[in-house]
């Protein structure tokens, strides 16, 4: 059924990978399979996503594989989508500029965020848990798969530790679930209830990018 969660940061990067790797990318925009419109209100407002190598939090190079600099890249904005990531290719595809994302298999994958934030707020986890009548606490997530790029729908487990929240407390440990869930909706206006303030450093892992600064985030509903 549907829960409260409060994913931890492991999750939420998963999350923003998906969101910018099928999203907010020009490969998906222009094939028009991206679920990505400029200006639009498509994110919780408390939601604020950018891309920045030079702040005293990330860890790269300052320059991607086709040797254009990076600079800071505001992805999303109090919830509205307010860019898009480029490499030379997409670049030219959609007569614009690369912002600086090419990876390592960018002809297949497109242009992909390497030092992504997303900021934190102002409550601790124990908060964000404290604050659920029934719902379910989320380390990790493990071989998440897209199901539909437009309307990000990934299926996925749960890994290394969930437990059952009830009255605001931990009660026990469950086992570990397969969920289906649009990350599109979970973040959608109205749909975070609370943005953690331990913005932690979490390896990237796929396509050699990273570590994302995430906080954990408590979710209004997501899909067991």
């Amino acid at each position: 059924g549907n829960y409260e969660v409060v994913l931890g940061p492991g999750c939420v990067t998963n999350l923003l990978l998906f969101l910018c790797l099928y999203g907010l990318n020009g490969r998906p925009v222009e094939e028009g399979r991206s679920f990505a419109k400029v200006g639009e209100q498509q994110f919780d407002a408390s939601i604020n996503l950018r891309d920045d190598v030079a702040d005293q939090i990330s860890v790269g190079i300052p320059f991607d594989i086709e040797g254009t600099p990076k600079r800071r890249l505001d992805l999303v904005r109090e919830g509205v989508t307010s860019a898009i990531c480029h490499d030379r290719r997409t670049a030219k595809a959609l007569d614009t500029e690369s912002t600086g994302h090419a990876v390592e298999g960018g002809a297949t994958w497109g242009a992909v965020p390497s030092n992504l934030i997303l900021a934190a707020g102002e409550r601790s986890p124990d908060d964000l848990v404290g604050a659920i009548g029934r719902g379910i606490l989320v380390t990790d997530f493990w071989y998440t798969r897209i199901l539909d790029p437009r309307t990000q729908v990934v299926t996925g487990l749960t890994r290394n530790g969930a437990w059952l929240v009830e009255d605001g407390r931990v009660s026990r440990p469950v086992r570990n679930l397969r969920f289906t869930q649009s990350y599109l909706d979970a973040l959608a206006p109205g749909a975070v209830r609370g943005v953690g303030s331990d913005l932690t450093l979490v390896p990237g892992g796929s396509f050699g990018v990273g570590p994302y600064a995430v906080p954990s985030l408590h979710l209004a509903s997501w899909n067991f």
